[in-house]
């Protein structure tokens, strides 16, 4: 018979499985806490376990991990990205924020990506699939591992939309979050979406407790569509709706991210427009200044960020500028990518993907 693959098992379906081996009940939270809290890579580092049980364990079950490929680290800033390898052969990448007051893991939830942003280094990679949940849990605990710390934070900003691959992310946030597995708490969770109507519906509907964080990148339809074609099929107008809808029934304030692009989305224009279009919006503003690595693009000046700031000011809600960390390993914000070894569905140039229709 095949090995029982338990990451893919939640905790009743642990449940059921030890129970179907003959094993008492209380086995499978020790289990759940070898493979979560404790972060076990091997039924032989469970020590608290008889040496029956690890046995019985070796022969009928297996502990599913990801490959890791190359580990880079940045001199400056001590952030650290993992290039994955999944056992299809499909790479990722995983990136670990060290700050001050905060130690944030940077997951994927799709190895590639769809959608084609222009400004974006993993829209050129094109999209191989969705993770499965367990995929998206391991990265966290392979962190972890390398690492030797705990994060505080989450954030489901990798490769990838979390939304068109939204049961499995949602899955394994709540293996993330379970105060006897990893124990992240969910406020300091965020899924980051571009605008994936259906999903951020969802999301609504179901009161997921995670924060939500939407790329806006633009103030006007034409400059979102050429930079983000998700918004042909979700335009801008209807996006800002559902984000009221959502503010309004969550009670939760929002982060727009919106990536600074010289003489593309950086005008004084454009910042009049956002204070319109987020007025009496209950968000906060990431202003992100560009990161080399797609479409050709520039980063705008200091000053020139510094004007947008200050033009956006009268909004009320917290606005930053999020000073990129990792940019001299490319491990910031719309910078991950991977060689991958696996064929991948390209973006149609100046389209949209059929993937649209999650």
């Amino acid at each position: 018979m095949p090995r029982v693959r338990l990451k893919t098992l939640d905790k009743s379906g642990l449940s059921a499985w030890i129970e179907s081996i003959g094993e008492k009940p209380f086995r499978s939270r020790q289990l759940w806490s070898w493979m979560y809290r404790k972060a076990a890579s091997s039924f032989e580092a469970m020590t608290d376990l008889s040496m029956a049980f690890r046995r019985k364990l070796a022969d009928s079950a297996e502990l599913d991990a990801l490959a890791l490929v190359r580990e880079t680290d940045s001199e400056r800033t001590g952030t650290r990205k993992f290039l994955w390898e999944c056992a299809d052969g499909m790479r990722i990448e995983t990136v670990f924020i060290p700050e001050a007051d905060r130690k944030t893991i940077c997951v994927s939830s799709q190895a590639g990506c769809g959608l084609g942003c222009a400004f974006c280094a993993t829209g050129g990679m094109g999209f191989g699939r969705n993770l499965e949940s367990w995929e998206i849990v391991e990265q966290v605990l392979g962190a972890c591992r390398r690492t030797g710390i705990r994060p505080t934070n989450i954030v489901v900003m990798g490769m990838g939309e979390p939304f068109l691959n939204y049961e499995n992310v949602m899955r394994a946030l709540a293996v993330i979050s379970d105060p006897e597995g990893i124990a992240i708490g969910r406020r300091r969770i965020t899924v980051s979406t571009s605008g994936i109507l259906p999903g951020i519906k969802r999301y609504t509907r179901e009161d997921q407790p995670y924060k939500l964080a939407i790329s806006l990148n633009a103030t006007t339809e034409p400059v979102r569509s050429r930079i983000m074609p998700v918004n042909r099929k979700y335009p801008l107008a209807d996006l800002l709706a559902e984000a009221r809808t959502y503010s309004r029934k969550s009670g939760r304030r929002i982060t727009f991210e919106y990536v600074l692009i010289r003489d593309v989305n950086d005008s004084m224009e454009d910042a009049a427009r956002l204070l319109k279009l987020l007025k009496n919006l209950a968000c906060k503003v990431n202003l992100i200044p560009f990161n080399p690595g797609a479409g050709g693009f520039q980063r705008p000046d200091d000053g020139r960020v510094a004007a947008f700031l200050e033009a956006i000011k009268p909004l009320k809600s917290p606005v930053i500028v999020r000073m990129s960390r990792g940019t001299d390993i490319s491990a910031a914000c719309g910078q991950l990518t991977a060689l991958n070894p696996k064929k991948m569905n390209r973006p149609r140039q100046g389209g949209h993907s059929k993937l649209y229709s999650a």
